[in-house]
């Protein structure tokens, strides 16, 4: 992430909020939050105070977006976010955290296949039903 102020000297392009938005799919105040909330560093500006998100800030954000999507805490991204900006002295609690959230995730997905294994029985129960005329269980 950016260190709140622009790269005057920079050749990597920068890009708006709302080039983010559109290419993240996050929305303006989401954005504002993440970066209050301490998930993303502060972000460049421009003389005339507007954001200025670097390529590394948007590769960030996606990652942050797989956190989320895939059920990590705001309090665990923070977390994640702090670790991240100590280094590389931090990776192995890193490596814990999202090995911890893999095999969470991992129990959710199971879950998720039960349930969707029960639907299916009940819709193939359901067709047999329609498929039988005169049936009155219907159950």
């Amino acid at each position: 992430m950016t260190s709140g102020q622009p790269h005057p000297h920079s050749q990597e392009p920068t890009l708006t909020i709302a080039q983010v938005v559109e290419h993240t799919g996050l929305s303006h105040d989401t954005l504002r939050y993440y970066e209050k909330a301490g998930l993303i560093e502060r972000v460049g500006r421009t003389t005339g105070n507007q954001r200025r998100y670097e390529l590394a800030d948007l590769a960030w954000l996606e990652f942050l977006i797989r956190l989320r999507e895939t059920g990590m805490s705001i309090a665990d991204m923070q977390r994640f976010a702090e670790l991240r900006a100590r280094g590389n002295v931090s990776v192995p609690e890193r490596l814990a955290l999202l090995r911890e959230h893999r095999a969470d995730l991992a129990d959710r997905i199971r879950a998720l296949r039960r349930n969707a294994a029960a639907l299916d029985d009940k819709i193939d129960h359901y067709e047999r039903l329609l498929d039988q005329p005169g049936s009155d269980d219907l159950s």
